[in-house]
């Protein structure tokens, strides 16, 4: 790794090669984290994320999904703690928008709202830009949508992405077996092999966490362990090799 020479003391310096590396930093830190992922489907969005419980650890809550708005969820890689701020964020910012408008807030709207709250910690000396990424997806007015924002305020639309750990390899897998005229449940068993493509658990469930929102309810919802199992039945169809 070239030294940064003290570039990195402050997020508002540029490297003479146009680097911005507490950015960067940040940007690593996603990479570490535990893989999450989105898919989009056109009868609704599955949002899933690999977690390593504890013996002890209650089972059915998750660190790593969050609802925002009753038809908005997101899901999280990287320094989990920033992603909890950033939803707390998200949920004033959509109340607002129902107080103000009368209506609910559109996924794109959310989306941008955090990229541009990203963006003010690369800005600013003594802040640190957040160390997570975030899958944002949701069915709004406009249909299904998925974004992704990360540490440097940037936020994409896709059909379906992971990131954190081995999310390359991961996205390599979507595209191959990706089809925007799967069915919900057929997204979440793509969901759970993506998952185990990389997971040191290959077994059972209990690392796979999982929450949906259909297009007819739009209303978010956790997926319970005995859905996951329904799921799991049709992952074999999603080869691997």
């Amino acid at each position: 790794m070239m030294a940064s020479r003290g570039y990195d003391m402050t997020p508002t310096m540029y490297s003479p090669d146009g680097r911005i590396y507490q950015v960067e930093y940040a940007m690593e830190t996603v990479k570490r984290g535990t893989l999450a992922l989105g898919i989009k489907t056109k009868q609704g969005v599955i949002m899933a994320v690999e977690e390593k419980p504890r013996a002890l650890q209650t089972s059915n809550i998750t660190q790593k999904i969050f609802q925002v708005d009753f038809h908005i969820g997101v899901a999280a890689a990287g320094y989990i703690p920033d992603a909890r701020v950033q939803v707390d964020n998200a949920r004033l910012f959509s109340q607002g928008n129902k107080m103000t408008y009368d209506e609910s807030v559109e996924v794109a709207t959310v989306a941008k709202h955090l990229a541009d709250q990203s963006h003010q910690y690369t800005q600013y000396s003594g802040v640190r830009p957040n160390g997570v990424a975030l899958i944002i997806a949701g069915v709004d007015q406009q249909g299904e949508k998925i974004y992704v924002t990360d540490p440097s305020g940037t936020f994409v639309q896709y059909a379906a992405i992971a990131i954190g750990a081995g999310s390359d390899e991961v996205n390599a897998f979507l595209e191959k077996h990706y089809d925007s005229e799967m069915s919900l449940e057929d997204a979440a068993a793509l969901a759970i092999a993506s998952i185990n493509l990389k997971a040191e658990q290959k077994e059972g469930l209990n690392h796979v966490k999982m929450a949906k929102v259909t297009s007819e309810k739009k209303i978010f919802e956790k997926i319970s362990e005995s859905e996951l199992e329904s799921y799991a039945k049709n992952v074999s169809k999603f080869s691997t090799a």
